[in-house]
């Protein structure tokens, strides 16, 4: 699929935004997921998002690690900035980006393998720095690239498509986020776009470290064993000359329920999924509340979904570190290298 082009025909009739930007203008390429993956949904709610908050796509950065979510930039927003880093180090680069350009928006995706196992250490830094960005977790608790391992979010007690029973206790990124001192903090569904749209709005528009956890279904682990139509038993019954494999087409899963509502939402592999969507009077200001508020549901098998909290008054990396307003990539030499002088009265500082 990835040898085809997608047309850049433009109806005159689609709706254009104050950029007099189409939808179409913030899409990216064809996307080679599995059909019916939710990360193709984040992906057409950051397109929505974009395009709803009038954003410059030159004016957006996207940065990446390693894994299905990872892959999901070149999927939007094909007019602006990229870049694919090695995986779980997303943060750092973003970072370091960050620092070069302040004027730049920056989005970076990850996935829960990519984020809670090797790049766990950039994610807590990245967050407690309070980074300028927004940051789009994808999480399905599998490792979709290497065949449906548990990732460090996996659920204790959730059994793989091989029927193996996870003894792990999960990592919970949105209350790590949270004790970290992320100034947005949000849990969505990848097929819940009336709610998902506006938080990666929000996310966008938050000065300081936002932090979104959103569930996305993995359709390619869905057989269960004992099957004798599964792909592993006829793995394990034929005598094959290579290796083969096929991911059947899936109906993407979609919901939609009111605030202050809990639905089940049945899964591809016939597993389901609670969903608790925040009281309208939910006040998302308090952090401690919001920590214990996301714990008490979880205890009852919940996952909270909505804007969990956010600080209106955020710092940023640059307010920290008292950076200059000018970013670095547009300083001369002269700017960026002050002289012998400057550098002694730097070093007489710490004296």
């Amino acid at each position: 699929m990835t040898f085809i082009a997608k047309p850049k025909l433009h109806h005159p009739t689609l709706p254009q935004n104050a950029l007099c930007f189409t939808r179409r203008d913030y899409e990216g390429k064809i996307s080679t997921l599995c059909a019916g993956c939710g990360h193709d949904s984040i992906s057409a709610a950051i397109i929505q998002a974009c395009w709803e908050l009038n954003v410059e796509p030159h004016r957006l950065a996207k940065l990446s690690g390693i894994g299905c979510s990872s892959k999901t930039p070149d999927y939007f927003l094909g007019q602006s900035h990229g870049f694919n880093t090695v995986h779980g180090r997303m943060p750092s680069v973003l970072t370091g980006a960050n620092l070069a350009n302040r004027e730049l928006l920056y989005l970076g995706v990850s996935g829960d393998g990519d984020s809670a196992s090797i790049g766990i250490g950039q994610f807590v830094h990245a967050i407690r720095r309070g980074v300028n960005m927004t940051y789009i977790v994808e999480n399905n608790g599998v490792y979709g690239l290497t065949k449906g391992q548990f990732s460090a979010t996996a659920d204790q007690g959730s059994t793989s498509k091989r029927g193996v029973v996870n003894a792990d206790s999960p990592i919970d990124l949105v209350g790590l986020a949270l004790q970290l001192g992320a100034t947005y903090v949000g849990r969505s569904f990848s097929g819940d776009k009336a709610q998902l749209v506006p938080l990666i709005k929000g996310a966008i528009a938050h000065r300081g470290a936002a932090f979104l956890d959103v569930i996305s279904p993995c359709v390619a682990f869905n057989n269960h064993a004992g099957s004798t139509k599964s792909y592993e038993y006829v793995r394990a019954h034929n005598d094959a000359v290579n290796r083969m494999d096929v991911i059947p087409e899936r109906e993407e899963i979609a919901v939609d329920y009111a605030a202050g509502e809990t639905i089940e939402v049945e899964q591809h592999d016939g597993s389901r999924l609670r969903l608790h969507k925040l009281d309208p009077d939910y006040d998302p200001r308090n952090r401690i509340a919001a920590m214990n508020y996301v714990q008490q549901h979880q205890a009852l098998g919940e996952v909270v979904t909505g804007l969990l909290y956010v600080d209106a008054e955020a710092e940023d990396l640059h307010t920290h570190l008292k950076t200059s307003a000018k970013p670095f990539n547009q300083m001369q030499a002269a700017e960026l290298s002050p002289g012998a002088g400057a550098l002694l009265k730097i070093n007489a500082s710490f004296r």
